[in-house]
């Protein structure tokens, strides 16, 4: 579905990733993990078109995307959930949700089917985005990404600022999206949480790879990032 391949990406003179290298295959989940100024949401905006590579190049089902820009990357079936969810506040939820399908692209995720994932989000379709809660905007903005039908879907920091009950909702949903032979790339700081619902992890330190690989436990994301 995806293949990263010795990207570099840099802000100015700060190079934020360097050389990495990630794939991921149709249906499964990856999660990148590592802290704060690690590079994970430099490599999501790399991937979805909103950042220029200094190096190294991006192949999405088997095409050479690397000079496209986001419109076209989303034209052909790649979506983003940002950090802090950027739904329009002056729009309802439905209206937000009808911006994510501009892409006119075919599938399964139609109006009816995202309230039938997410049922406060047809409860609150009416309601502005501004006027709702961090979780009922999350749930809003995966549901707008959603809309635009995508094989690869990247969702940036999705537990950030949510309480773990909350948490564990918008996590109950990647099976169904899996299930669409969806692919999902999830930037998390929560460890655990990345651990318990991705097939792969690749963990990133100071913009590089330390660590990648199916079946890791804690210990061994510990061991890459403390020395023990």
């Amino acid at each position: 579905m995806i293949e990263v391949e010795e990207i570099t990406v840099a802000y100015g003179q700060m190079r934020a990733v360097r050389g990495v290298s990630l794939s991921l295959q149709a249906g499964d989940t990856l999660a990148v993990v590592g802290s704060n100024g690690a590079g994970k949401t430099t490599l999501l905006r790399a991937i979805a078109g909103q950042l220029r590579l200094e190096s190294g190049r991006i192949l999405y089902k088997g095409e050479d995307i690397t000079r496209l820009r986001a419109y076209q990357r989303a034209r052909r079936g790649i979506a983003m959930v940002p950090e802090g969810r950027l739904l329009f506040p002056s729009l309802t939820v439905e209206e937000n949700l009808l911006v994510g399908a501009s892409s006119k692209r075919k599938g399964v995720w139609t109006l009816d089917s995202v309230y039938e994932l997410f049922p406060l989000v047809g409860e609150r379709r009416r309601r502005r985005a501004g006027d709702m809660s961090g979780g009922e905007r999350q749930a809003t903005a995966i549901a707008r990404a959603l809309m635009a039908n995508p094989e690869l879907l990247l969702l940036d920091e999705v537990s950030l600022g949510l309480a773990p009950a909350i948490v564990s909702q918008m996590y109950a949903a990647l099976p169904r999206i899996q299930a669409e032979g969806t692919a999902v790339l999830i930037v998390e700081q929560d460890v655990r949480q990345a651990l318990a619902v991705s097939d792969a992890v690749h963990c990133l330190l100071q913009g590089q790879t330390s660590l990648e690989g199916r079946d890791l436990e804690l210990a061994d994301i510990s061991r890459a990032y403390f020395g023990y």
